[in-house]
């Protein structure tokens, strides 16, 4: 699907926050300022979602997973559906302080919570007494609220995505850390210079949220094709 300014309109892309709150580094991607509100620039919008998408399916084409994070109310929904359409993890709960510094531990913690999934399916579950199968479920649930968004994340992903980065401070800082290529929705009131691939967007309202991840799930479900596609030929190609 083709980028279009009126698309982006529809969805409200272009509302900045009070112009008082923001962010310096913003300005080659504002406007104009509206009613003390700034005014993105939706072709510096159109441009820069271009080369994230570039980057998104880049990455996917490799057979690397891409972390869609989005914890703010507005962006949860959202970042569950586009996640889950193209089989991509996602953190939509807290962020757990080390989910990337320390993913040797986090994947121990995601390979507690798939074996009590197992244990019930087997039928173990079933022979414990009712006060360790009470436990276990409590601690189940606990697991799966921070961690069954990212079941099938077995690496550290090859690139983020954040809704906000200014909400999402501790996932920027440790993708930062790691070098791990950051992709975000960037307001007026954020430091664009944080991340390799600002989309300049309002990251507020749920409609905007859901463009911009839209043609981002595209991207990446793109280059997950292609990746398929040369995985097939390989198979055929041995076979015969």
């Amino acid at each position: 699907m083709k980028i279009n300014t009126e698309d982006l309109l529809k969805a409200g892309v272009h509302f900045g926050h009070i112009a008082r709150k923001w962010n310096p580094n913003m300005r080659p991607f504002i406007f104009m300022k509206k009613g003390g509100i700034h005014i993105i620039d939706l072709a510096k919008t159109i441009s820069k979602l271009e080369g994230a998408c570039n980057g998104l399916k880049k990455i996917a084409k490799n057979g690397k997973k891409i972390l869609l994070v989005g914890t703010k109310a507005q962006a949860r929904e959202k970042v569950i559906h586009y996640a889950k359409s193209i089989n991509m993890p996602c953190i939509t709960e807290r962020w757990l302080g080390g989910l990337l510094t320390n993913f040797t531990t986090i994947r121990k913690s995601v390979k507690k919570m798939n074996n009590i999934e197992k244990m019930k399916k087997n039928g173990t579950f079933d022979t414990l007494s009712k006060k360790e199968r009470l436990l276990i479920d409590r601690l189940y649930a606990k697991l799966y609220k921070n961690l069954g968004s990212i079941s099938n994340m077995n690496h550290i992903p090859g690139g983020i995505f954040l809704v906000d980065p200014n909400k999402e401070k501790i996932a920027l800082t440790e993708a930062k850390k790691l070098k791990i290529p950051i992709f975000a929705m960037v307001d007026t009131n954020t430091n664009p210079n944080d991340v390799q691939y600002p989309i300049p967007s309002n990251d507020d309202s749920s409609k905007s949220i859901d463009i911009i991840l839209k043609f981002v799930s595209e991207a990446i479900q793109h280059g997950v094709s292609i990746k398929n596609e040369r995985e097939n030929k390989n198979t055929v190609n041995r076979k015969s």
